[in-house]
């Protein structure tokens, strides 16, 4: 089995298509199917199921990717540190991160980053907490900053960023904006504004009004921190946020209440990396500036 028989591989099951994949990678698309027809006589299993739109993994395909794709970031990690012994940093860092996530500026981070280490090219995805552990897992980011979502595994360790209480946020004139503190049971009636299930903030809100046993209605459902804002501005809901959200210059003149029903720690950030053998050379130096900028702050 070949290197180049695996990215073709990964190329194909990423695109869902012979034709783009081999424009992509810049190889015929006789010899990418031929790549594709080769890796699946040694494994003796189809890997896709061709039709003429697009292509789609079998069960020995969807088997296999995941394990491809740490084979080829652990070759690319080789070959970064190396370059890192030879005292040049290069490769790529592939970075995901939750928006609006506490405990770092991602924006300031990669611009220092940048100005230390220009040979490496930086790629950015923005997603929720669970799909970025997953694609730390599978070996598609090089780390992520996140809400913690699970234990530590062989394949993910998490680092501790920073942590806080959650809080409610509503127009001044709602009924509950002169309440000291609101719990799960004063809160269950409510409209709420809130992000997709798979964001952090979301699991954390969820997680306290189950462990309550209340019941919650989400009638606006967003994917970005100014549109719950103004949602919440406009009268059409409350909102159970990080208590920094309340910061922000669009709340405006939200009135923030403190949560009771999760502990003041509630919403904790992390780190999220391959366990340290498997960490990139440009996730460990992205990770060192991180602490040196922690400890000038």
């Amino acid at each position: 089995m070949e290197l180049r028989h695996l990215q073709h591989f990964v190329a194909v099951a990423e695109d869902q298509h012979f034709t783009r994949a081999a424009e992509r990678l810049m190889v015929s698309q006789s010899g990418l199917s031929s790549s594709i027809r080769a890796l699946e006589r040694e494994l003796q299993a189809p890997l896709f199921v061709r039709t003429t739109r697009r292509v789609t993994l079998t069960e020995a395909g969807r088997a296999l990717l995941g394990e491809a794709e740490r084979i080829l970031a652990q070759v690319r990690s080789a070959h970064d540190a190396v370059a890192a012994v030879q005292g040049v940093l290069r490769g790529t860092l592939a970075l995901g991160t939750e928006q609006c996530i506490a405990g770092v500026h991602v924006a300031t981070l990669l611009a220092a980053f940048r100005r230390r280490h220009p040979d490496v090219e930086i790629r950015l995805r923005q997603a929720g907490s669970w799909a970025l552990a997953e694609e730390v897992a599978a070996g598609r980011l090089d780390l992520a900053f996140a809400v913690r979502t699970q234990a530590d595994t062989d394949q993910l360790r998490s680092v501790p960023l920073t942590s806080e209480p959650m809080t409610v946020l509503c127009h001044p004139e709602h009924r509950l904006a002169t309440a000291a503190v609101l719990t799960p049971e004063e809160l269950g009636g409510e409209d709420f504004v809130d992000f997709h299930p798979d964001w952090g903030p979301r699991r954390t809100t969820d997680a306290a009004f189950v462990a309550a046993g209340v019941q919650r209605t989400v009638t606006l459902e967003v994917n970005d921190v100014h549109s719950l804002l103004e949602l919440v501005h406009e009268g059409l809901g409350i909102a159970v946020v990080p208590r920094h959200f309340g910061f922000k210059r669009e709340a405006g003149d939200l009135t923030a209440l403190p949560f009771k029903g999760v502990s003041e720690a509630s919403y904790e950030t992390v780190a999220m990396l391959p366990p340290t053998d498997a960490t990139s050379p440009a996730a460990r130096a992205l990770m060192v500036l991180l602490d040196s900028a922690e400890q000038r702050a």
